[in-house]
């Protein structure tokens, strides 16, 4: 009995002991290597993670709509609509101004506006009044037209000055006014010039031609005239 009591308690020793050396070994273990288990079991769940993250979603159909607002986003910049030129119309004003260069003298009235006007902007209505200044019409040359130029323009309103200079007549009268020798123009009534020119002074063959109207041809006749009779 004491021999089998002995061995009995030589295996519980020897039991005892190997629990507490491998209870030691894997303190010892976990002591210096603390994440070694966590690591493995995190890395496990990590990579389960990721392949249901990674999984390719199916495409989710955009309706047009929301499409169209996606593409507008908030920062583009939506260029505004230019403002039309002004063009000329029936309703614009048409202004016209008339400056004798000769006397100094200037006259502004209001015109029906031309029908080659309308619908043109600024820039094609200065190439017309170039036009116009380049070929006037024959009764604007009787007038001494020069030139004429745009000083207004818009939609309500266009004006544009004209320049005349007194045209010199072809032809001239001598006539007598107060025993004085006056040049008239072709007309024979409107007084060209007074000359200090006395008729008794004159040749009589002379004076009968003035009395009567004597015609001058040119304006270098009638200066040959003045430089030869007056005092």
């Amino acid at each position: 009995m004491k021999l089998v009591k002995r061995i009995s308690l030589f295996l519980t020793l020897s039991t005892v002991m190997l629990g507490l050396g491998g209870y030691g070994a894997l303190k010892a273990e976990d002591f210096f290597y603390p994440n070694r288990y966590h690591n493995r079991s995190t890395g496990l769940v990590s990579d389960s993670y990721k392949l249901r993250v990674e999984e390719p979603e199916e495409p989710q159909t955009i309706p047009a709509a929301d499409a169209a607002k996606e593409e507008e986003s908030p920062g583009q910049v939506i260029e505004a609509a230019a403002t039309p030129e002004p063009v000329v119309t029936a309703d614009t004003l048409y202004l016209v101004e008339n400056v004798n260069l000769t006397k100094g003298t200037s006259t502004q009235t209001q015109e029906t506006m031309p029908v080659k006007y309308i619908g043109l902007n600024r820039e094609e209505l200065l190439d017309e009044l170039s036009s116009y200044c380049d070929n006037p019409p024959l009764t604007e040359l009787e007038q001494g037209f020069e030139t004429a130029e745009l000083t207004a323009f818009s939609k309500d309103r266009v004006a544009v000055c004209k320049y005349y200079r007194d045209v010199t007549p072809k032809h001239f009268y001598l006539k007598v006014a107060d025993h004085f020798i006056i040049v008239c123009e072709e007309d024979g009534q409107t007084l060209y010039m007074n000359t200090d020119i006395l008729l008794e002074r004159l040749p009589d063959s002379l004076q009968r031609e003035i009395m009567a109207g004597k015609p001058v041809a040119s304006e270098e006749e009638l200066y040959l005239f003045l430089e030869s009779y007056s005092s």
